[in-house]
């Protein structure tokens, strides 16, 4: 998943979003800070919103069906995964979301998992902290081969 196809996805689904909040068109245009005009456009699938928009909906939204179906219950991990080309010792309590996680590895007190909607990467710690998160699998691989050689504290 990459900046574009995460701004495509939720293009396309900012009328689903936006009438599962419950909000009309003004107010969701209100809330995420774009006109009326814009929402409708993007709505109707003649234009797309931009970065700074979809952030702004999927954090503000983040615990709608929608949003979450997207993105496998961790919207703001995935984003900002792609936002920062991966993040790396960034410890972070995750929120969980077992059914969400296909477990790759288990090691020394440390989870390899992967999102199964946006399958992207993660290393928690036994504690559930997050450590790292990639879109790419090579280097979430070697990230939790280095950190499971380390003495476990």
């Amino acid at each position: 998943m990459n900046r574009e196809e995460i701004i495509m996805q939720v293009s396309d689904k900012l009328r689903l979003i936006r009438t599962e909040a419950g909000y009309t068109q003004d107010k969701m245009a209100e809330i995420i800070g774009v006109s009326k005009k814009t929402l409708v456009q993007i709505e109707k699938g003649r234009v797309f919103a931009n970065w700074a928009t979809v952030v702004s909906i999927c954090a503000l939204f983040r615990e709608t069906e929608t949003v979450q179906f997207l993105f496998g219950n961790e919207p703001l991990e995935v984003l900002e995964t792609v936002a920062r080309e991966g993040i790396d010792v960034r410890k972070k309590k995750a929120l969980g979301g077992k059914i969400f996680w296909k477990e790759i590895s288990r090691k020394n007190g440390y989870f390899l998992q992967q999102n199964i909607l946006s399958k992207h990467f993660r290393i928690v710690d036994d504690k559930n902290y997050r450590i790292f998160s990639s879109f790419d699998e090579r280097n979430s691989k070697l990230r939790f081969k280095e950190l499971t050689k380390q003495t476990k504290k």
